[in-house]
């Protein structure tokens, strides 16, 4: 099911039983939904775990305080200057460079990408 099905079917539930998403609004869904970011959703206070979406990028600016989760990401590269407070999992990913002025402050994990070197 394509992303544009999916948000009217949630639109819809929202219109008929009164209930949103439990994600709606937050940076994860509208980087699925393609919605527009706020300077303030670039700052991400806890965890993003964008493990099996669809995305293919990440926006720049990006900084996540907690863990930051990729696994079987398709995304292939990531932003100059991402910042991830605790650890970033990037197993199965398609991810095959890290990007300059990447910090990390736990743990990076990389099993099973197309990165040959740090």
């Amino acid at each position: 099911m394509d992303n544009t099905t999916l948000k009217r079917i949630f639109e819809f539930l929202e219109e008929k039983e009164g209930k949103k998403h439990k994600q709606q609004g937050s940076l994860k869904w509208k980087l699925i939904f393609n919605e527009p970011l706020t300077e303030e959703d670039l700052n991400v206070k806890g965890d993003l775990n964008l493990q099996n979406t669809n995305l293919t990028s990440l926006p720049k600016g990006l900084r996540v305080g907690g863990d930051l989760i990729l696994f079987k990401s398709i995304i292939e590269s990531l932003p100059e200057g991402l910042y991830v407070g605790g650890d970033f999992n990037l197993f199965k990913s398609k991810i095959s460079t890290l990007p300059k002025g990447l910090e990390v402050v736990g743990s990076l994990r990389f099993n099973g990408t197309y990165i040959t070197s740090l």
